[in-house]
């Protein structure tokens, strides 16, 4: 028999993704499942459109970030499984079935994770390009992960108990999965990747949106975390074709004032280094989708570089603050 799956989503301002996200829970062909939704001091209908849907209700009272609403929601949890999702995700009628059936099948297993889908809601060019690098990179990494992700993860209560749950200091959307993914790593908690569980991304990335949370809220407290557990995993998007790819970015714009044959060689390295990325992109698609993304995937290498130093130096500073 399944274990009760408790699924917590935390919401601030997004009624109408958190519509379609409670919407398509309601056609999962698992059953046995609570709904519990927090309200992260919401100004818009968010909380009564929760109520309205028959799920849970709970409120922060307040702007207090999704580490705390997270927390909070489990508090109110009965499950044996926790299962996290974003109020801009879909899943599928299957979604639950596979957390279920994964943990019933491996009871030394603590924590799952799955990844975005091939087919994100948004058409604009940017948030495809954003979500279907998301769905790559996860699909691509190592079954043994080396992380926890709330946009589909999930783990089992006492351990989610026995580690504290997230992280409160983190008032914004950032690493506070992965940070209580890195606890869980280093106490040898297995923490497994399953391609197959796969949900529907609806956020819709703008420029500013995406630098903001690429940099700000994942990259530098990212490495801040990597240093602090002295631990950078070679798996997702710091594994090595990934750190090679930033220096050889870095090369090929230090070299292009001087020689620019050797910075295009440079450049030419790092695109065939992330072949099967493009190749992806463009089966997914088309040739001319892929050929647009080659430069801002180069960006992203660039501000990935910065975002690393800015984090070194931000470590340093807390060493010795």
């Amino acid at each position: 028999m399944s274990a009760l799956i408790s699924v917590v989503i935390p919401v601030h301002n997004a009624m109408t993704s958190l519509g379609r996200c409670l919407g398509a829970l309601k056609t999962s062909a698992f059953e046995d499942f609570e709904c519990i939704v927090v309200d992260d001091g919401s100004t818009d209908d968010s909380a009564a459109l929760a109520a309205a849907s028959g799920a849970q209700l709970i409120g922060t009272g307040g702007k207090r970030g999704p580490a705390y609403a997270r927390n909070r929601g489990v508090e109110a949890a009965k499950g044996e499984i926790l299962f996290f999702i974003d109020a801009d995700v879909m899943v599928r009628s299957d979604t639950l079935a596979q957390v279920a059936k994964a943990f019933a099948e491996n009871p030394e297993l603590d924590a799952l994770i799955g990844s975005y889908d091939e087919d994100p809601a948004e058409p604009n060019f940017l948030s495809q390009y954003k979500n279907l690098m998301h769905c790559f990179v996860h699909q691509q990494g190592r079954r043994q992960a080396s992380t926890f992700w709330t946009g589909c993860g999930a783990i089992r209560r006492h351990v989610f108990k026995e580690f504290g749950g997230f992280d409160e200091s983190y008032l914004r959307p950032s690493i506070e999965d992965i940070e209580l993914g890195a606890r869980l790593v280093r106490a040898s908690r297995t923490i497994e990747l399953e391609p197959a569980l796969m949900v529907k991304h609806l956020k819709r990335w703008t420029l500013p949106g995406l630098l903001t949370s690429d940099i700000r809220d994942r990259a530098i407290p990212w490495t801040v975390l990597m240093l602090r557990e002295r631990n950078i995993p070679n798996d997702l998007n710091v594994q090595s074709s990934q750190r090679i790819s930033v220096v050889l970015v870095y090369l090929a714009l230090i070299l292009a004032p001087f020689y620019l044959p050797a910075s295009a060689i440079s450049l030419i390295i790092t695109i065939a280094l992330n072949h099967r990325f493009y190749r992806f992109l463009a089966r997914k698609r088309g040739l001319w989708f892929a050929i647009r993304a080659v430069p801002l995937h180069l960006a992203y290498f660039l501000y990935s570089g910065a975002s690393f130093a800015v984090g070194c130096v931000k470590a340093l500073g807390a060493k010795h603050g």
